[in-house]
């Protein structure tokens, strides 16, 4: 099947861009947000952390690790009724959110956890001698010491959420994933497929690049 190219790129082309864009974003900036709670707690909570408790961490880190066993679109189908009580719809780029977020926060939580334990345990005890509440250790010690870490796993979760949101275009999120699907590969059309692989691989590049300097900037 032939496809009038000037129509499908300014019609849904550049829409499905601009919907990917927001996918990723959001759902990233939420993940984050949420995600570094998670951590914190999992960092605090842990047998040699500032503040043990096994009930707590054992809790949170069996959720976190059930959630990322699961494939993305067996999660996507089987959160639908919570997609459904929270946007009021379980397709389209806004349903999306729901699903992406709930992986992103446990995939970037596990990547935070990682940068925290990066950061020296000597700097940690110095602050604690000095009197530094485990708040202040947290915010002050911690967060800042492991910052360089956290924005590179930062760039490297928002990479993972691009690639998992193309995926959720296969059954109706929208965006470049959908084009792919449904006017490439569906229809046998080289040109959208791999025109489509090609979007996706210069926003990864750019994301990666600004991931990259901005790592820099803050060391």
């Amino acid at each position: 099947m032939g496809y009038d190219y000037s129509y499908i790129f300014k019609e849904v082309f550049i829409q499905a861009i601009f919907d990917t864009v927001f996918m990723v974003a959001l759902s990233s900036c939420i993940s984050i947000a949420i995600a570094l709670v998670l951590a914190i707690i999992l960092y605090l909570t842990d047998k040699n952390g500032l503040s043990p408790n096994k009930f707590v961490y054992s809790t949170i880190n069996v959720i976190v690790n059930i959630i990322r066993s699961f494939p993305f679109l067996i999660l996507m189908v089987s959160v639908i009724p919570l997609t459904r009580l929270i946007v009021g719809t379980s397709i389209g780029k806004v349903a999306a959110l729901v699903p992406l977020t709930i992986v992103g926060a446990c995939f970037f939580s596990r990547l935070f956890e990682t940068s925290f334990y990066t950061v020296n345990m000597e700097t940690i005890e110095a602050a604690r001698s000095m009197g530094a509440s485990k708040l202040q250790i947290i915010r002050r010690v911690v967060v800042k010491e492991a910052m360089p870490s956290i924005v590179q796993n930062i760039t490297t979760g928002t990479i993972e959420m691009l690639g998992i949101t193309a995926a959720a275009g296969a059954i109706g999120a929208g965006g470049l994933g959908a084009v792919a699907i449904m006017y490439g590969y569906q229809n046998f059309d080289s040109v959208i497929m791999y025109g489509t692989v090609i979007v996706l691989i210069v926003i990864v590049q750019i994301i990666q690049v600004a991931g990259n300097k901005v790592s820099k900037t803050v060391k």
